[in-house]
């Protein structure tokens, strides 16, 4: 098997599973693309926006519960369910790369997966037969301490795992319903995406990690950062580990829409 991409895809709304719109088809067809160009994963570690712990949190539960962490959605959204297995043996092997990364963590039977997570993988897997294991943010939202969280998972690619990792590349809900598509005052979210797909084609990891004071169009895009942390962890697994100085990642672009005139909905396949 080829050493598989780190990922970090825009999950967008729940309703994503059910809309009709460019993400939801390049999501549906991203894990064949995945399968036939590196090889079917063994099994997924998925870092989501809406997983967040005191301290990184590393999932171990056999079985992993459907959460529905959302409200006002269509009622088949809270039928979906993805039921997918839980893997103990890789969680142990996560936890023990964080310890020895000196990355304080703990390992949780965890309750399940978050809609960042399960939304995107029904949409890849919708077989649910791959095995994942959630690994949190932790509430510090530390732009170095995720890419370092990364990078300690970094290995993990070349053994068959797939780091995915689920946030957004805008995300003010505050302008949910705004009619912003086009104007002046709508200009941060290709503003913000432009000046992501620069950043990581120029590999400057100094500028990606001080992305609040590197571009004018960083806290409309994001006014919390939470979507946009998990990039930094896709990013790092790709990095390689700390103990080595591989420069910066290649950022291939696998995606680019917008959802809801201010969803930007871009997705980044790292190596």
């Amino acid at each position: 098997m080829t050493a598989l991409p780190s990922l970090f895809v825009s999950h967008g709304a729940p309703s994503l599973l059910i809309e009709d719109v460019p993400a939801r088809d390049f999501l549906a067809g991203l894990g064949q693309h995945i399968d036939r160009t590196y090889g079917r994963p063994r099994a997924v570690v998925a870092v989501s926006a809406h997983d967040m712990a005191r301290l990184t949190v590393v999932g171990s539960a056999e079985r992993l519960e459907t959460i529905h962490d959302f409200w006002g959605f269509p009622d088949e959204l809270y039928r979906r369910r993805y039921d997918a297995a839980g893997s103990p043996a890789l969680a142990r092997d996560v936890a023990g790369r964080l310890e020895a990364a000196g990355i304080p963590h703990a390992l949780a039977d965890a309750p399940g997966l978050d809609h960042g997570a399960w939304v995107p993988l029904a949409l890849m897997y919708p077989e649910a037969d791959i095995p994942v294991v959630p690994v949190s943010l932790s509430a510090h939202l530390d732009e170095a301490a995720h890419l370092e969280l990364g990078r300690a998972l970094a290995p993990l690619r070349d053994e068959g795992v797939l780091v995915l990792a689920s946030g957004s590349v805008t995300h003010n809900l505050r302008d949910l319903g705004r009619p912003l598509a086009g104007t002046p005052e709508g200009a941060y979210v290709d503003g913000f995406a432009e000046w992501l797909a620069a950043t990581l084609a120029a590999g400057d990891t100094a500028a990606l990690l001080d992305w609040r004071n590197a571009t004018p169009y960083a806290r409309r895009a994001h006014p919390t950062p939470e979507h946009f942390i998990p990039l930094f962890a896709a990013y790092g697994a790709a990095l390689g580990p700390a103990s080595g100085d591989n420069g910066a990642p290649r950022a291939e672009r696998l995606h680019r829409s917008v959802t809801h005139g201010i969803l930007a909905m871009d997705a980044y396949a790292f190596h």
